[in-house]
């Protein structure tokens, strides 16, 4: 399943390879309630054929209109205003400041996409005086950077997923999961559920569980997805996940089966304090019932915790001008 970047990259080789005139659009600020966040994409070709999202439809249109009248050749940014922002349709206001980048070819953009589907993170660094661009491999504490000179897009997965458990619940959270770009490491002991795993671009490790969160599971940017329910399985990674720094760590069961699960932790020695931190029953409580709707839910989950985390950074990144210093890139 693909997110929206390596989307919008694919279809803008594809025109590239069929002689068309493409142009890469790249969210560099927002001010006030733009509804598409720094770092979104979108690509146009000549004729007004588009794909992506940079206001979540409001300007698109008329942005690929004003793009074939100008008939750009080069990188530039250009904001728009509150009164184009009105103009175009962008809700309550919100302002953003854009970056268009010609493209000649497909050659580097399809490299990328090659280092991605390694599940590797890089950073492409364009300088828009020049139009020079620079690609850099980079962990997954590197993100997106705009300083009015030089605009850095890193691709590729920035979260990593450790899922305990190889069945169906958990086939269907690496592929939702995916879509929002994170690493999937998929912890599965037992042969006959390794065997059968199905879900490209994962990677499967036959460590016990405990052994497996400390080995992918170290810091803020991980997720711990107990979903075997088998409590020799998911106990054994809870008790590494639970005092760690992972940013989520959620269980499958009931209510019932979690509290129990807590009281059990506690007893082999987990602090209270560590427990307290278990998501479980994981999930948000939208009366899922199937494989599918579980795992809608419990990325759900973490798509609300993540954006309530970010967005006081948000809010103080869109009201400040961005730093007069270049990136640099090695």
């Amino acid at each position: 399943m693909k997110n929206s970047d390596t989307e919008v990259l694919s279809q803008a080789i594809e025109w590239l390879d069929q002689g068309h005139q493409v142009e890469l659009i790249t969210v560099a600020r927002t001010w006030g309630s733009s509804p598409r966040p720094p770092g979104s994409l979108a690509a146009v070709r000549e004729d007004g054929h588009l794909v992506g999202s940079v206001s979540g439809g409001c300007i698109e249109k008329q942005l690929a209109i004003r793009i074939d009248n100008d008939n750009r050749s080069t990188s530039f940014a250009h904001e728009i205003s509150n009164e184009e922002a009105k103009k175009f349709g962008l809700p309550c206001g919100g302002q953003l400041e854009l970056v268009f980048e010609a493209l000649s070819n497909s050659s580097e953009l399809s490299r990328v996409l090659e280092l991605v589907s390694e599940r590797k993170r890089i950073a492409r660094t364009i300088t828009l005086d020049t139009a020079e661009t620079t690609l850099v491999e980079v962990d997954r504490h590197t993100d997106f950077q705009f300083n009015g000179t030089h605009l850095r897009k890193v691709f590729g997965p920035g979260w990593r997923m450790l899922l305990i458990g190889g069945g169906q619940l958990s086939r269907y959270v690496a592929q939702f999961a995916q879509a929002l770009d994170y690493e999937i490491i998929v912890c599965e002991p037992r042969a006959e559920f390794s065997s059968s795993w199905s879900v490209p671009n994962c990677t499967i490790t036959t460590l016990l569980p405990d052994e497996a969160v400390l080995k992918y599971a170290t810091d803020q940017h991980s997720v711990v997805l107990a979903l075997t329910h088998d409590p020799n399985l998911d106990d054994s990674a809870l008790i590494e996940a639970l005092p760690s720094e992972a940013f989520f760590v959620g269980a499958l069961g009931s209510q019932a089966n979690n509290d129990r699960r807590r009281k059990r932790l506690v007893g082999i020695g987990v602090d209270q304090e560590h427990t307290n931190r278990l998501h479980g029953p994981v999930g948000l409580p939208i009366g899922s019932r199937s494989a599918a709707e579980i795992a809608v839910s419990i990325v759900a989950e973490l798509v609300q915790l993540r954006n309530s985390g970010d967005l006081a950074n948000r809010r103080s990144q869109r009201a400040t001008a961005p730093s007069s210093d270049p990136i640099h890139v090695s």
